[in-house]
């Protein structure tokens, strides 16, 4: 058997799925899953976003891969041009 077929992750996505459950169902089976509540999801989301701002930020100050149009010389000079023309009307 070759490495690179072996473990979970090599297997079909249906497979993985089935295994999963399995598991899943067990541990609700013998207590021991854990049930999130309103206040614990909402809590996890909110350090989901945070750290995806953190990655993004940190990405943006070391010159990273960057959305297109922000950071660029030319976007930055153009708003300077925004704000020294509003500022002489």
């Amino acid at each position: 058997m070759a490495k690179e077929d072996r473990g979970f992750a090599s297997m079909d996505r249906s497979k993985q799925r089935e295994i999963a459950s399995k598991g899943g169902k067990a541990a609700h089976e013998k207590g021991t899953a854990h049930e999130w509540t309103s206040e614990e999801a909402r809590e996890a989301g909110r350090k989901g976003g945070m750290a995806s701002h953190r990655r993004r930020s940190e990405l943006t100050n070391q010159g990273g891969d960057m959305p297109s149009n922000q950071g660029s010389p030319d976007a930055s000079e153009q708003a300077g041009d925004k704000n020294q023309n509003e500022q002489i009307r």
